[in-house]
């Protein structure tokens, strides 16, 4: 062996953190974050203004859009940011709870850890409450009519109670549930609601929030091409092409000799020829619309317009596939294929409006929009950033109701119902099932209430079997969610717990953070690697 390059096992970083000191620093990492946004819990809740390196602000009390903002450098909180956007991606609703549970979760097995308790313990303890908590929330679930405005609406206005659009919480509720029954569609028993899709948000400044609709169709930020087209047709023929109605310019560069003068003409001439051919086919179907994703060179525009034809050019493949669902279009990739069935008949008006300093296209009143766009007006584009926020929110929330009909009390009323029947299986469950009420606990700080007494009355009245007691986000008092009329969708509660629960068990895991070092900066103590001499 001698001769040979030693073997370095590993580098040990100066701030290399093992066992319990790992356990203990992720810990502290994630309840730093946890209290970050545990104000932004409940319609008390405070807003966070955050910076952004460039200069702009972003205020709200989403938590989602507040850990989206802030630079970590811990990988634990890095973790917990992570949560954030899954609970969103995956429900829509529930991000700051997820964060505050995970937090407290990891927090309360702090004097486990210190006991000497292993970390397989604990996270075995983690996944008996989990199955727990998921009987409960099927316990004290109760069924909702996903076709009655009245359940629906009271459903929304809990996901919006907390958050900035309180304020307009009936016109909020209301868009929201419009948008997703426009887009909800039931194929052979199978239902798809896809709001990112197809229920687009336009954010227009200007005009009052009150001024904000659904739209039953589509809504461009586009102006006709040339400006003597009709900017307003009544029960309009529509066509949808994914092609340029231009000269078509060959693959690869092509070189032509020509000797004579006329045959120059003649090239010039092919190239009108061609751009007529397209128009033709184009008027054989008589539409009074032509909305493309490419350019339309001018002679097209001439040819269109003598024709009386509307032509709006650079629309974008979301865009056109949603007036596609909204007018029962069919695009069509070349001229040469359009026929009768392409055409869209179900859009009740085109009209073009200048709203602010920008012209925008409306195709209104389609017959059976399977698509919408959500129109919000307001005073700023900060307000309008996070009205749209919380409309995602609302619109995730009734998506949710379609596919789990069912709600859970609010309030805090499920977490005090799981620590209520974890505390009846066993007093290894008592630090789980104090974690559990965080959520009460900090509605009852936000709201003004004594945490102490208030929590003291809840315990008693779950101890004592009355599942749906929990806390007055207004006031910070106990009261009967079934009389309040506080219920959740049962299916953010459920992912809350999963999503919470797994972080938890992910970060106890954890017993060795060790820094990568890049191999060039070891090999040469840190600066570039030395060139070899010659």
């Amino acid at each position: 062996m001698s001769g040979q390059t030693p073997v370095i096992v590993m580098n040990t970083a100066p701030d290399r953190q093992t066992g319990r000191k790992a356990q203990l620093s992720n810990i502290s990492a994630a309840k730093t974050v946890a209290d970050v946004i545990r104000t932004c819990l409940g319609p008390k809740a405070m807003l966070k203004m955050i910076l952004d390196p460039m200069g702009g602000i972003v205020v709200t009390n989403d938590g989602n859009a507040i850990l989206r903002e802030i630079d970590v450098a811990h990988p634990a909180a890095k973790n917990m940011i992570e949560l954030a956007r899954t609970q969103d991606e995956e429900v829509g609703d529930g991000t700051t709870s997820v964060i505050v549970l995970a937090g407290q979760m990891l927090a309360q097995s702090v004097p486990a850890l210190e006991r000497g308790a292993h970390p397989v313990a604990i996270i075995a303890d983690l996944n008996a409450a989990l199955r727990v908590a998921l009987d409960v929330v099927q316990r004290v679930s109760v069924p909702i009519d996903v076709s009655s405005d009245k359940q629906m609406l009271a459903l929304i206005r809990t996901s919006i109670g907390t958050k900035l659009s309180i304020r307009w919480a009936d016109l909020m509720c209301g868009l929201a549930l419009d948008a997703v029954r426009t887009v909800w569609q039931n194929d052979a028993g199978v239902n798809t609601v896809d709001i990112k899709r197809y229920a687009r948000v336009e954010k227009v400044p200007g005009g009052a929030i009150e001024q904000s609709r659904v739209l039953k169709g589509v809504m461009l930020n586009k102006d006709v091409t040339h400006p003597k087209m009709r900017r307003r047709i009544e029960k309009p023929r529509i066509v949808l092409l994914d092609c340029p109605l231009e000269y078509k310019k060959g693959e690869s560069q092509t070189n032509m000799e020509l000797s004579k003068e006329e045959d120059w003409k003649r090239a010039l001439d092919i190239e009108e020829e061609q751009i007529k051919i397209m128009c033709d086919n184009i008027v054989a179907v008589k539409p009074d619309l032509v909305f493309t994703e490419k350019g339309v060179s001018d002679l097209a525009q001439h040819y269109l317009l003598k024709s009386n034809i509307t032509a709006i050019r650079r629309v974008r493949k979301s865009d056109n596939n949603r007036i596609a669902r909204a007018t029962g279009a069919t695009i069509v990739n070349s001229t040469d294929y359009i026929r009768e069935a392409d055409v869209g008949t179900g859009c009740g008006l085109f009209h073009i409006e200048k709203l602010g300093d920008e012209y925008f296209t409306f195709l209104e009143e389609c017959a059976a929009p399977k698509a919408c766009t959500v129109l919000l007006r307001g005073p700023s584009k900060d307000i309008l950033n996070e009205i749209d926020r919380n409309l995602q929110d609302a619109m995730a929330v009734a998506r949710n109701a379609v596919f789990n009909p069912s709600l859970a009390p609010g309030g805090g009323a499920t977490e005090l119902a799981i620590a209520a029947e974890l505390r009846k299986q066993g007093p290894q469950f008592s630090g789980i099932a104090d974690a559990l009420e965080a959520i009460p606990r900090t509605l009852i700080q936000n709201g003004g209430g004594n945490v102490l007494r208030v929590i003291t009355e809840l315990r008693s009245k779950h101890a004592g079997g009355a599942s749906t007691w929990g806390v007055d986000g207004l006031t910070g008092k106990a009261v009967d969610m079934k009389e309040y009329a506080l219920y959740e969708s049962a299916s953010v509660k459920i992912q809350t717990f999963k999503t919470a629960i797994e972080a938890a068990r992910l970060l106890l895991r954890v017993d060795d953070i060790v820094e990568a070092v890049r191999k060039d900066a070891e090999r040469s103590g840190g600066g570039p690697p030395e060139m070899p001499e010659d």
